[in-house]
């Protein structure tokens, strides 16, 4: 049992550290499209800047303008576009920690290498600021860093330079650094909200991807080419099992809950946010017996306490109060149980808490500006709609049949809505209006079962907002005693006829609430995590439509899905451990096996129950996965849901003429 221990968790060490390094980057702020989306609730903190002071309040003279369609913006829309922009809670603490614990591994100050300025789009998906160039010479210290008008500006937009307290330049030796990152350096990097959500504008799409204009920006749409697997898969080698983990993931994507560990490698979308005061509210239980309004935000509606809660929450996922939060669980393996965050032991104790806190309700107030972005309103936008009332008529009444009752925030009254026939009359009647669209959340914010909605289980069966876990005070009474959506069939890589039966457990598990479809024509590829539909990195009026098309062709014609599953490209291994020339263990992955099989598990639970060293030893190169050890590792899966394209079959079976007026009428929102 010892040596069994040891490989697996040597294996899964490998595995798992580097999906934490990948984290420690991108990962944890597309949380903030789902739980900064799309509220904020006020705070009655007042500002204070003693402590960490990252930038003036309203931005001016720093080189961050203003994009051209919130020129208007009252003082405090502009204190919270810098807190969107700009702020970092502190957390550049926690990534230089990081660098440290990882010994270069993962360091976002080599990440930030000016002699890539003209091609972190094409590697990486990365936004340069536009008010910095590329630099012609290291600085004072040997370091490429790019030459800003903001001085606290990496080049890159969300990641944020701070001078570092540590810093001894008796001590500094760049080359040194460059090795193990061990060496205090003259700079530690935070980053912001923008990192993920900051895009490239539909509306006004950039003639250079790689050198936009502020105008070319806009703060909240969410970058769907950001590649955050790229940054670090060029330092992985190619026989290694842990790039194919890396190349599985998709561009606009991230894992909200790698360094928070479920032991679910579920990389997600970075959701759009718009029309945030139309989002509905649902009365739920708090932890405290009381009641309250509020959002479900999360994919799976888990942070259920109310808006400022989420995204305190979310600050905290990307390095707030890392002191604190890394003692609660193990970030880089999980192997040990999770204790609940304390939020008011947080707010006594961590500075960045309090600051954070009391900027808030200005990040609702400019969030709030943030209107949809119409096909119509872009560079010849017209020529991609129907002029064809007709066909745009019968768009809308399939709407009103077939969606509406999930994808819109305008609904019938419940003396209407308890009377099919009369809510369906209701439904078409508000969809015909012509303000149907106007403050239209176009959604429901409901949670379904995952059960009912058929997409990939994944995201839905993440366990840190469950009770006792990691989240438990940022997640609703309500919410943690939800009960099993049931049991789910799926499919079985390595035996067809014999499907996985899996039971979802209750508390919380498996359930999706419904995502907005505001401004969709711009955001395709479709479904949770990116997986639906074409992916062309063309951010034009032209890219956007084709792969909005291609994406609502494969929705309602399930027959064009390629029923994606993601596996080993090569013949690959885990050595442990990781990076030494002689390893004491070298596992041999076959290809063509599923990534998921591997990256779904467990660690602890795993290492004290399972019996894998000689099932591991049979492994030969070319052989592929043997009977026994596939169901010993399908058992353990936390969501052995491998198929990724899958679900949301709603209107495949209309009529082609009716799924085709649906595209057009959607492509309008």
């Amino acid at each position: 049992m010892k040596k069994t221990s040891l490989i697996f968790k040597g294996c899964l060490l490998l595995l798992f550290v580097t999906m934490f390094i990948v984290c420690g980057f991108y990962g944890t702020p597309t949380a903030l499209a789902d739980e900064y989306s799309e509220t904020l609730a006020p705070v009655s903190t007042k500002y204070s800047d003693t402590g960490v002071s990252e930038y003036p309040d309203n931005c001016e003279g720093i080189g961050y303008l203003p994009d051209y369609r919130t020129e208007n913006l009252t003082d405090a829309e502009k204190r919270g576009r810098c807190t969107w922009y700009l702020w970092t809670g502190g957390n550049s603490k926690y990534y230089r920690d990081l660098a440290k614990r990882t010994h270069g591994g993962v360091d976002l100050l080599k990440l930030i290498d000016s002699r890539v300025h003209d091609e972190r789009f094409q590697r990486y998906g990365a936004i340069n600021d536009p008010g910095c160039e590329k630099a012609t010479t290291p600085d004072e210290y040997g370091l490429w860093l790019d030459k800003c008008k903001d001085p606290l500006s990496t080049g890159v937009i969300g990641l944020r330079k701070f001078q570092n307290p540590n810093f001894d330049s008796t001590k500094w030796n760049p080359v040194e650094y460059a090795k193990t990152s061990q060496v205090e350096p003259p700079y530690v990097i935070g980053q912001s909200c923008a990192i993920c959500h900051v895009a490239l504008d539909p509306l006004n799409p950039p003639k250079d991807k790689e050198h936009p204009k502020w105008e070319n920006l806009v703060a909240a749409l969410g970058n769907q080419y950001i590649k955050e697997s790229k940054l670090f898969a060029s330092s992985v080698g190619a026989n290694s099992f842990v790039k194919q983990v890396l190349d599985s993931q998709r561009p606009g994507t991230s894992d909200t809950s790698r360094i928070g560990n479920d032991h679910i490698n579920n990389p997600n979308a970075i959701n759009a946010i718009f029309n945030l005061g139309d989002r509905p509210t649902y009365p739920e239980v708090m932890n405290d017996g009381s009641i309250k309004d509020v959002n479900h935000i999360l994919k799976d509606g888990a942070d259920s306490t109310g808006v400022a809660n989420a995204s305190l929450r979310v600050y905290v996922n990307i390095g707030m109060c890392g002191d604190y939060w890394t003692t609660l669980h193990e970030p880089l393996l999980g192997r040990t149980p999770q204790k609940p965050f304390d939020i008011e032991k947080a707010r006594k104790e961590c500075e960045g808490w309090r600051q954070t806190e009391a900027r808030m309700a200005d990040a609702e107030a400019f969030l709030k500006t943030i209107k949809p972005m119409h096909l119509k309103d872009a560079p010849s936008g017209e020529e991609f709609l129907t002029k064809d009332e007709e066909v745009l008529k019968r768009g809308k009444l399939v709407f009103a049949s077939t969606c509406a009752g999930c994808h819109s925030s305008k609904k019938p009254p419940a003396e209407i809505a308890a009377d099919s026939e009369q809510a369906q009359k209701w439904y078409e009647e508000s969809v015909l209006s012509s303000n149907f669209l106007d403050h239209n959340f176009l959604s429901d914010d409901q949670r379904y079962p995952v059960t009912l909605i058929g997409t990939n289980a994944a995201r839905s069966l993440g366990t840190n907002a469950t009770k006792g876990h990691i989240w438990d005070q940022f997640s609703s009474k309500t919410y943690k005693e939800l009960p099993s959506p049931g049991n789910l069939t799926l499919y079985n890589p390595f035996d067809q006829k014999k499907p996985i039966e899996f039971k979802i457990p209750d508390g919380g598990l498996g359930y999706y609430r419904t995502p907005s479809l505001v401004s969709i024509w711009a955001t395709a590829p479709l479904l949770h995590n990116n997986t639906l539909g074409l992916y062309n990195e063309d951010p034009s009026v032209k890219g956007r439509v084709e792969a909005y098309t291609d994406a609502m062709e494969k929705l309602l014609w399930p027959e064009k899905r390629e029923g994606i599953i993601s596996r080993t490209s090569q013949d690959t291994k885990l050595e442990l451990p990781p990076g030494d020339p002689n390893p004491r263990f070298r596992i041999p992955i076959p290809k063509g096996t599923p990534v998921n099989l591997l990256a779904s598990i467990n660690i602890r639970e795993a290492i004290t129950s399972l019996n894998l060293s000689s099932l591991f030893q049979d492994l030969k190169p070319g052989g592929g996965i043997k009977d026994k050890l596939a169901r010993v590792l399908l058992r353990a899966n936390k969501s052995p849901d491998f198929v990724e394209d899958e679900g949301h079959y709603f209107g495949s079976n209309l009529p082609d003429e009716d799924k085709k007026a649906l595209i057009e009428f959607v492509k309008t929102f």
